[in-house]
């Protein structure tokens, strides 16, 4: 089965000065690539959005693995991003896709352990989405990004939920889905009553829910 990972950061939720400060980034960042930062990326972003962007790479880069390595520990300065490749064209705003052709993403390769993945994240002036994958082509990779009413977990866990199997039901429309959470934290989708054979993932912060699946 093949791996997937996102990530969602509500970029009004982040504190922008503690960010700044060596202490909090370098726990997330290298040398390395505070370097490709500085000799590649100031100029199109600011140094807060690619900290955070570097940790929605990461954070997905664990879920991904996660499925398996079951004791894998979080650990983004561990989690090295050796390429980053800067939006290729202004595509129109979309929150939701079939791959990222349509949509204006960065794009990196990042290696854990010697696991090497790739990388699509999209940077609005409200989140960062990103979706891992174990190979670089996206075009099989479902995603979807949603502001919702509320903060809280219950109804963050509810809502993502809900579009995942919308979808599915949409994609799938004889099929009976559903969702149970492993015993090691990730989202384990069943269909007709056995496991299916695609990941999905999930992911909340703030107002803000993702998820993405490889159908």
């Amino acid at each position: 089965m093949p791996g997937i990972g996102n990530d969602v950061v509500a970029l009004r939720a982040i504190d922008v000065d503690r960010t700044k400060k060596y202490r909090f980034y370098s726990k997330i960042i290298v040398d390395s690539e505070k370097l490709i930062y500085d000799e590649q990326l100031s100029s199109a972003i600011s140094f807060e959005k690619f900290v955070w962007l570097a940790w929605s790479v990461k954070e997905s880069a664990f879920k991904c693995l996660q499925r398996y390595r079951h004791d894998l520990v979080f650990s983004p300065s561990n989690t090295l991003i050796s390429e980053v490749h800067l939006p290729e064209y202004a595509a129109s705003t979309t929150t939701e896709g079939l791959g990222f052709d349509e949509a204006r993403v960065y794009r990196t390769l990042l290696t854990y352990q010697g696991h090497q993945l790739y990388s699509r994240t999209m940077l609005s002036s409200d989140f960062i989405f990103t979706v891992v994958n174990d190979t670089n082509d996206f075009s099989n990779t479902w995603w979807k990004v949603k502001k919702i009413g509320s903060s809280d977990p219950e109804d963050q866990s509810l809502e993502v939920r809900h579009l995942l199997l919308y979808k599915l039901h949409e994609l799938y429309p004889a099929a009976q889905f559903f969702i149970e959470k492993s015993l090691f934290g990730f989202p384990v989708l069943f269909r007709d009553g056995r496991e299916a054979d695609f990941p999905v993932s999930f992911s909340h912060h703030d107002h803000f829910v993702g998820c993405a699946f490889a159908c």
